[in-house]
């Protein structure tokens, strides 16, 4: 849909005017978000309307963003971590409680959404949801037998040399402890030894271990099978029409990214005034018709024109779908690293 930008520009114009939040030239903001998570129109309009200057990185897992804030690395205003990462962070005080004054747009994230968050920020202090959705299977209806509605199929050999897995250590053990009928956030060592064989198991089948790559690699028909997050899924439908999403009947994960501001944030107001733009219901839009991942925004959603989207199963999945899906908790240091050792060793082929 041709974006309405002289619409959004009047709006965007009024709602900074109104609250004065028209900034000084040569203010900063540091943002680190994942890769390709945003419309880069929304940085221009954003630096256009508020003067300040944006300076943007990417990351592409979790696992990557957080010992840059740990460490203090690089002083980032504003980042994108996942449920669980979030839930950490607050654990070891890594991250500043939101002045929710400066975010009066949050009224247009849907009240589901926010209690859906509580179980990772319990007074619903330090994080504004972003894009929501859910992990499945990707498949190549032309490239594999049947319809796909089971992990089984990842560990099928029938498919050997066809499947992308995802590099993920919490998605991929995730994903074999569910398929094993175990709980995704499983802290027993013996589970997740099981979980490991199966990895190990699988590794021979694996064409790659991707993340973002998954995308074009299945659009292009390089792979039959690639596991993915449901707002990529959209996107590939549209390019491909021979790909079919699902969510496996075994179970999956839920998963909510939020806007955090790390506690050593030197520009703390801009950056609740970037969270408070993204929550504008005109923007937030922009944002879904660019990425295509689910939207929290109940106004955006409103405003989606084409029918088909509006009413997905994949963008916006049924209750049904997500009763059998899982958010993902912090499971503390010591099982974290253990996920990390046994992923590790996966990877590298090690029994």
């Amino acid at each position: 849909m041709k974006k309405k930008i002289t619409l959004i520009l009047s709006l965007v114009i009024l709602t900074f005017a109104f609250l004065g939040c028209k900034k000084e030239e040569g203010e900063k903001l540091y943002v680190y978000n994942w890769g390709e998570y945003i419309d880069p129109e929304v940085l221009d309009l954003f630096e256009e309307e508020t003067g300040i200057d944006v300076v943007y990185d990417e990351f592409e897992q979790n696992e990557e963003m957080y010992p840059k804030i740990k460490a203090d690395a690089v002083q980032y205003d504003v980042v994108c971590p996942s449920d669980y990462m979030i839930q950490k962070m607050i654990g070891e005080g890594l991250l500043a409680e939101i002045n929710f004054d400066n975010v009066p747009n949050i009224k247009y994230i849907a009240p589901e959404m926010m209690e859906s968050s509580k179980t990772f920020d319990a007074e619903n202090k330090y994080s504004v949801p972003y894009m929501w959705g859910t992990l499945g299977i990707l498949y190549n209806k032309t490239m594999v037998d049947e319809p796909i509605d089971s992990w089984s199929a990842l560990f099928d050999e029938k498919y050997e040399g066809n499947i992308l897995m995802i590099d993920s250590v919490r998605d991929a053990f995730g994903i074999a402890l569910e398929y094993l009928g175990y709980d995704l956030n499983s802290v027993n060592e013996a589970e997740l030894d099981e979980a490991k064989a199966l990895l190990q198991k699988q590794y021979p089948l694996v064409q790659a271990y991707v993340v973002d790559q998954v995308r074009d690699k299945m659009i292009g028909g390089e792979a039959a099978l690639g596991v993915i997050y449901s707002g990529e899924a959209i996107y590939t439908k549209r390019e491909n029409p021979d790909l079919e999403y699902v969510v496996p009947k075994e179970g999956s994960n839920q998963w909510i990214d939020s806007w955090v501001i790390p506690k050593n944030a030197r520009n703390k107001e801009n950056a609740e005034a970037f969270i408070n733009f993204l929550c504008d219901p005109d923007i937030a839009l922009m944002n879904f018709e660019y990425i295509t991942y689910s939207t929290p925004n109940e106004a955006a959603r409103e405003m989606i024109e084409d029918e088909d989207i509006k009413n997905s199963p994949v963008a916006f999945p049924d209750q049904t779908t997500l009763d059998r899906c899982t958010p993902y908790q912090y499971l503390g240091e010591e099982i974290e690293s253990l996920y990390i050792e046994k992923w590790n060793d996966v990877k590298s082929n090690v029994e």
